[in-house]
């Protein structure tokens, strides 16, 4: 009997366990927005964590830009495709097995307009964003969705209902393999988003909390402050750091940012650090992006 457990242990550590332990570090950056011709192959990738680039963004708005107006979740294209095409979405994930790649929902404006919001009924915007999205997914090979909607013309319930039923279905057709939600510090995106997150909190993988919506006098005490909170809001949840390219607002990396990140690293609480965005980081040479990646990867 001894003989034979022995044998069954060696057969599952052999053929059954998996040979490469799961990269638990995350390191996530938008791309795509705001047309400066960057590429996937410009933003330097350390392959010793996982990488995820963000196309941004995929919005339920007409294509026209003098008057764009809401489609009740049928979703259009509005990130570079000239350079960020799905030949090169491909190539990237080939030439890097580290790298996944998702799209982005929803953002906080079209051609100068907000974008909203703003269903029609649940069932129909449900049925509509399941159809569109899953065209765009698939004919790009992306990997996962992240939820930006920043104006809402619906209430938190709907909001959640629409949301969530969209995640499960995609998740569950296996047209995505991971979720995240991008809320921020305002109460009406918060009451959105801590709805979702209590309703359909299980399918959402990662929180990319925009921790550089905040003020950017932010000290390092009060950008801790600031995470606990939301890992309150998000019990349980993925809270990613992040930081916006140009320092412009929140903790800049050159005033704490990193500092903090090495605060939370040691008391195990840093997942994952993310930027919005790649477009901007590009005229500086991505030099936050290797900073933050190796910080990840000396955990």
């Amino acid at each position: 009997m001894g003989l034979l457990l022995i044998i069954i242990f060696i057969f599952f550590t052999i053929f059954i366990s998996p040979t490469k332990p799961e990269n638990l570090k995350l390191f996530r950056e938008y791309i795509g927005a705001e047309f400066t011709n960057v590429k996937f192959t410009d933003v330097p990738i350390n392959p010793n964590l996982q990488f995820d680039f963000i196309l941004s963004f995929a919005i339920d708005y007409t294509t026209s830009t003098s008057s764009p107006t809401p489609t009740n979740g049928k979703f259009n294209i509005f990130w570079d495709t000239k350079n960020l095409p799905p030949a090169q979405v491909s190539y990237i994930k080939k030439k890097h097995p580290n790298v996944r790649v998702g799209l982005s929902i929803g953002g906080d404006s079209i051609f100068n307009n907000l974008a909203y919001f703003q269903p029609k009924s649940i069932h129909s915007w449900v049925s509509n964003a399941v159809s569109s999205l899953t065209h765009i997914i698939k004919q790009f090979a992306l990997d996962g969705i992240d939820i930006d909607y920043e104006h809402f013309k619906g209430d938190p319930d709907t909001f959640a209902e629409c949301i969530g039923r969209l995640i499960s279905i995609l998740k569950r057709k296996g047209v995505v393999k991971f979720a995240s939600i991008a809320p921020f510090d305002d109460p009406d995106v918060q009451n959105h988003y801590i709805s979702l997150w209590k309703k359909y909190g299980h399918v959402i993988d990662y929180v990319n909390y925009q921790f550089y919506a905040y003020d950017n006098s932010t000290t390092i005490p009060e950008f801790i402050g600031y995470f606990e909170k939301q890992r309150k809001n998000y019990k349980g949840g993925k809270i990613l750091t992040s930081f916006i390219s140009d320092g412009s607002k929140g903790l800049a990396p050159t005033k704490g940012f990193f500092s903090a990140c090495e605060i939370l690293k040691k008391r195990k609480q840093l997942f994952g650090i993310f930027v919005w965005c790649a477009d901007e980081s590009k005229s500086s040479g991505f030099r936050y992006e290797k900073q933050g990646q190796t910080l990840l990867t000396t955990l």
